[in-house]
């Protein structure tokens, strides 16, 4: 055994005789080897490749997880997926959930600071419905890319869906209010009836009681803000009574449903340069509010009211024959109080404004100036405020300034630091001073000589009635006289011509043989006319067709003509 496994002797000479087997040492490894070897290798492979091409963990804060499920919710940008959620906990602070998920490799360059995730789900609101694809997909985390260019991987998702994505080309602007309406996350911001923008979100400072509002503009609308565009709410219907009437204002179905704000360069205002970042714009009331905005300087006076100021507003127009020349800023503000409130002769100050832009002057320092002279040298002149109606409806009043004549000077000049105005009464203070003054006067006459004075002369109208009523009787008695004596005459003609008449036709008169004759004429004219009368009867055409024959009858006057 030993021999055999020592080594053979090596021979320098070439081998002389029978061949010999050539001796091939063994392989100590197996090709079949190479199989497993090859797997591994493709396993690693692999492994390095999905490590090489998987994205970062990133880490999301939610409020809470509702609909999320590790290893099965997905995370979408644009509709794509871009990554999936790998683990769910609680917070350190219990306070919400923080969930792991695996990003894409492609959106690695992606994760910037400010992007935004929320879990999409079907949410119904007043801005409309929207999720309703996750009704079979189950609920996702979406994903709005931001701008910023550095990269993160914790992010603090939003409880829903932003109003405007992060990324949208726009610009973000600020609206502040202190006024009583108020707006929340998604009204809209309207501009000739076009939505062009969305409220964000909203933020109430308590030291300056102001409302916030972070809204968005879309492009290309971002271009109409500039820096003297004025915003004023549109929300809902909007009535308004003031001195000028009634005035209904509404915006578009969209605003009469939820709130609005609307925005726009009034008349007579500059558009001015337009913004490329964040500024800050007050939403006014109307329109009318903020068209005021382009006046900037007014001068400022007193007037002292001594009727009543029921009816007048602050806002209240201030007029100088009949064209608007200002406003009234205040109505018994305290610093300007004289007197005592309970003291009869204690009048209201109102300040009021006039602006010089509003009567074609400069609006600067240099107009003003010229407004408040020439005001004062016109109350030297007889200008004056009254309190005056501006609709009977509303009983809204406004300052109304007028030149009088023979007017009395002005005895206050300045109250406080205010120039004075004077004034006269109201029209309703005009009106009953005129029938206080006709009632004195009523009552200053002499009322008891004037009752005497009426008595007498109703018992002399009565003396002088009675005096007509005779004098009428004895007429009617004079006159019934004189036709009795008439008739009578006239009845004694009457009766003497009937017997004058009645003796022309008495027996033997000259007319009654006259009418005897007549008759008697007639008479026989009659008499001779029978004969032809018969024949007539008894053959009417005789007188035209005859024969020859038979008797012919003629009147009996005719024969005794023949006989003779």
């Amino acid at each position: 055994m030993s021999e055999h496994n020592s080594p053979l002797p090596q021979s320098t000479e070439p081998a002389v005789g029978p061949s010999q087997a050539e001796l091939k040492p063994l392989r100590r490894i197996s090709k079949i080897w190479f199989i497993p070897l090859i797997a591994l290798s493709i396993a690693v492979w692999m492994v390095y490749q999905q490590w090489s091409n998987q994205g970062p963990l990133i880490t999301i804060s939610f409020p809470t997880a509702t609909g999320l499920e590790a290893g099965k919710t997905k995370i979408k940008t644009r509709n794509v997926d871009v990554g999936l959620v790998k683990k769910i906990e609680l917070s350190e602070d219990l306070q919400g959930v923080t969930v792991t998920a695996r990003m894409n490799a492609s959106v690695k360059n992606l994760l910037h600071k400010d992007n935004q995730f929320w879990i999409v789900s079907p949410r119904v609101t007043l801005n409309g419905i929207s999720g309703l694809g996750t009704l079979m997909s189950g609920p996702y985390i979406n994903m709005a890319l931001g701008m910023a260019g550095d990269t993160s991987i914790q992010f603090e998702a939003l409880e829903g869906p932003p109003v405007t994505p992060a990324g949208t080309p726009g610009l973000h602007i600020t609206l502040n209010s202190d006024a009583e309406f108020a707006y929340k996350e998604g009204d809209a911001v309207i501009y000739k009836g076009l939505k062009v923008g969305e409220i964000e979100d909203t933020y109430f400072n308590f030291e300056e009681r102001v409302v916030y509002y972070n809204t968005f503009i879309n492009a290309p609308y971002h271009k109409l803000i500039t820096e003297n565009t004025k915003f004023w709410d549109t929300s809902g219907l909007s009535v308004e009574l003031n001195a000028s009437g009634l005035k209904f204002d509404t915006g578009s179905l969209e605003s009469l449903i939820t709130n609005g704000v609307t925005f726009g360069l009034p008349e007579g205002i500059p558009a001015g340069e337009p913004i490329s970042e964040r500024r800050f714009f007050d939403i006014h009331r109307s329109y009318e509010q903020a068209s005021e905005q382009r006046y900037k300087l007014s001068a400022e006076f007193v007037i002292l009211v001594k009727d009543t100021v029921r009816g007048l507003h602050i806002g209240a127009p201030v007029e100088y024959r009949g064209l608007e020349v200002g406003k009234v800023l205040a109505i018994n503000p305290p610093e300007l109080a004289q007197t005592s409130l309970i003291d009869k002769r204690f009048d209201i100050p109102v300040v009021i404004s006039i602006q010089p832009g509003r009567v074609q002057q400069p609006d600067n320092q240099q107009g003003l100036d010229y407004i408040r002279q020439q005001t004062l040298n016109w109350v030297d002149e007889g200008l004056r405020a009254s309190l005056k109606m501006g609709n009977l409806l509303t009983g809204a009043l406004f300052v109304d300034l007028q030149h009088y004549q023979n007017t009395e000077p002005a005895t206050t000049t300045r109250l406080a630091n205010y120039d004075v105005i004077p004034t006269v009464g109201n029209e309703f203070a005009q009106i009953t001073a005129k029938i206080s003054a006709v009632l004195d006067s009523i009552n200053q006459m002499k009322l008891k000589n004037l009752a005497n004075n009426t008595n007498k002369t109703l018992v002399d109208i009565s003396q002088t009635a009675e005096s007509l009523r005779q004098t009428s009787q004895n007429m009617d008695k004079l006159l019934a006289s004189v036709e009795g004596e008439k008739i009578n005459n006239k009845l004694l003609l009457a009766i003497e011509n009937l017997n004058k008449l009645t003796q022309d036709f008495s027996s033997g008169s000259d007319s009654y043989q006259e009418i005897n004759q007549a008759l008697r004429a007639v008479q026989q004219t009659l008499s001779d006319m029978q004969p032809l009368l018969l024949q007539l009867n008894s053959s009417p055409n005789s007188l035209i067709f005859t024969d020859g024959q038979g008797t012919k009858l003629s009147p009996k006057a005719a024969k005794q003509g023949e006989s003779h």
